[in-house]
C-alpha cells in the first residue's frame, strides 16, 4: 500500500524566503550548500551575485530575494545555496533557509492563484496545502528564463 501512495506523491525541497515557504522538486536539486565565497561577475544584474566553482563546475548564483523583488537582508547562518541542475545549465539559489524534504501528494497542489502577493505571479506554478502549511511551488522555467536565453543584459 505504501508503494501505491508513493506513486501519487512527489518529493520537494522546502525553503524559506522572508516568512513564506517555497518548494522545488528534488529531481532538479543537485545539492544544498552552506554559504561559500562567490566571485562577482561584472555587468550582471544585482540579483546575479556571481559564480562559484563547486566540485569543478562553475555555477551562476542568483539571490532569489532580489530576483523576486523582495527586501534584501544580510546573509545569516541559516542561509543556503540550493544548486539546481536544469535541462540546459546549473544554477544556484541563495535562500534564507532550507527547511524540509516533503512528499507532496499531487492532489494537494492547486493551480496558481490569481492574487499571489509579493512574488511575481509568473514565477509561481501552484500552491500546495500541507496540514496548516501553504507552500508556493515555483515555475523554474520562468524564474530562470533570462539565464536560459544566455543574455546577461536581460537577466
Amino acid at each position: 500500500m505504501t508503494e501505491l501512495i508513493a506513486q501519487n506523491d512527489m518529493k520537494y525541497i522546502v525553503f524559506q524566503l522572508m516568512d513564506k515557504e517555497y518548494a522545488i522538486g528534488v529531481d532538479v536539486v543537485q545539492a544544498i550548500e552552506k554559504m561559500i565565497s562567490i566571485t562577482r561577475v561584472p555587468k550582471t544584474p544585482s540579483y546575479v551575485k556571481g559564480v562559484l566553482n563547486l566540485r569543478g563546475v562553475v555555477t551562476p548564483i542568483v539571490d532569489l530575494r532580489e530576483r523576486f523583488g523582495l527586501e534584501t537582508k544580510e546573509l545569516e547562518e541559516s542561509s543556503r545555496i540550493i544548486i539546481l541542475n536544469l535541462e540546459d545549465f546549473d544554477v544556484g539559489l541563495i535562500v534564507d533557509a532550507a527547511n524540509d524534504v516533503l512528499d507532496i501528494p499531487f492532489q494537494s497542489i492547486e493551480p496558481q492563484p490569481d492574487v499571489v502577493g509579493s512574488v511575481e505571479s509568473d514565477f509561481i506554478a501552484g500552491v500546495a496545502k500541507i496540514d496548516k502549511r501553504l507552500l508556493v511551488m515555483l515555475n523554474l522555467e520562468k524564474v530562470f528564463e533570462p539565464l536560459k536565453r544566455g543574455s546577461t543584459d536581460e537577466l
